[in-house]
């Protein structure tokens, strides 16, 4: 018997809008929205669950959404801190992949060992996310990518579903065909004109006499009606650097407090280097300050090393350029053969 691959959708949950919640807890409960201005023709982009509550979805037009949602908090939306945020995300789930393959700015997939327990990882990854970067994520856990990308959307928000194997049969049988990623709106009313509502709906039907109506999308919507799926999570390039932050509940005001922090972080960081399989004779420093007004300061040194000293002097030195307090550090570094020495880099948090 083969083993059975095990891959997992990871999607960050109204991913925008949680970022805003997670810096503004005052929007928590209220509906929020993030996209351009009604009377310049905007279009909703995310928007949080009690937003959802009133029918505002993304893509839809912000004047449309302010007519059934009237107090609809609209964010202008900040796309820097929205890429800070996926890139924590993503170096947290790189940490459990085999393979690993973003889709987008707020989901990936990842493939994990065969051997794993995928749904411990899951709940592990949920609670690191949550814990690092203050926003939640649901999780499909599948045999492939078709059922892993279905299921991180069955159990959501902050939730996590299965399809094990012995399951996918009669799971995908029930399954509307306006579920399968690819079928739009057109494409539904399409097959619905066929008879065709499900996947069962499929399956029953000859396979010549669908791929003559619909083509090559008729050969890939038979797969996918018996849940198959063999692309692979793709691996991306090779890790340049690696990285953990932490956004403090009380800005931080003087040296000492400083000192206290990194002595926190430092375990976690080289915990997270440990997990990369990465030695720390091969990194070089760099470090991140997020001042009380939102101002960031990045600084890195070629003839450091990546010892608790030299990230307290680098912290300290870049806590010089700006005279406020402070409330976010960063901690990373990048492995030796990309470091430009005259160059002050941009974290890549």
């Amino acid at each position: 018997m083969l083993d059975v691959r095990q891959v997992l959708h990871v999607d960050c949950d109204c991913f925008f809008a949680a970022v805003e919640m997670r810096d503004e807890p005052k929007y928590l409960n209220l509906p929020i929205a993030i996209g351009g201005a009604s009377d310049r023709r905007g279009v909703i982009s995310t928007c949080n669950y009690p937003a959802r509550k009133f029918g505002v979805r993304s893509a839809m037009a912000t004047s449309q959404a302010l007519k059934l949602c009237p107090n609809l908090t609209l964010i202008a939306g900040n796309m820097a801190k929205y890429k800070e945020a996926s890139l924590q995300v993503m170096d947290i789930l790189k940490q459990y992949a085999v393979s690993f393959e973003p889709v987008s700015i707020d989901e990936a997939f990842i493939e994990l060992p065969v051997t794993s327990n995928a749904e411990l990882i899951s709940q592990q990854i949920r609670q690191q996310v949550f814990s690092e970067v203050g926003i939640t994520v649901s999780v499909g856990i599948a045999p492939n990518k078709f059922l892993a990308k279905i299921a991180s959307d069955w159990n959501k928000p902050d939730g996590q579903y299965v399809i094990s194997d012995n399951e996918v049969d009669s799971f995908v049988a029930r399954l509307p065909v306006r579920r399968i990623p690819g079928v739009g709106p057109k494409s539904a009313e399409k097959l619905a004109n066929l008879g065709i509502h499900n996947c069962q709906d499929v399956r029953d039907v000859p396979p010549s006499w669908l791929k003559a109506r619909l083509g090559k999308f008729g050969e890939v919507l038979i797969q996918r009606a018996y849940g198959e799926d063999g692309r692979q999570v793709r691996v991306r390039g090779q890790r340049k650097s690696i990285s953990i932050e932490h956004t403090f509940p009380s800005d931080l005001k003087d040296v000492s407090e400083i000192d206290e922090a990194l002595k926190v972080m430092w375990p976690k960081f080289l915990k997270r280097v440990e997990q990369a399989h990465l030695k720390t004779e091969n990194l070089a420093p760099f470090v991140k300050v997020k001042f009380a007004d939102f101002q960031v300061t990045t600084l890195a040194k070629h003839n450091k090393k990546v010892t608790f000293d030299d990230y307290l002097a680098l912290l300290h030195e870049a806590r010089q350029r700006d005279n406020q307090s402070i409330r976010l550090l960063g901690i990373g570094a990048k492995l030796q053969r990309s470091i430009d020495a005259a160059q002050q880099l941009s974290l890549p948090f």
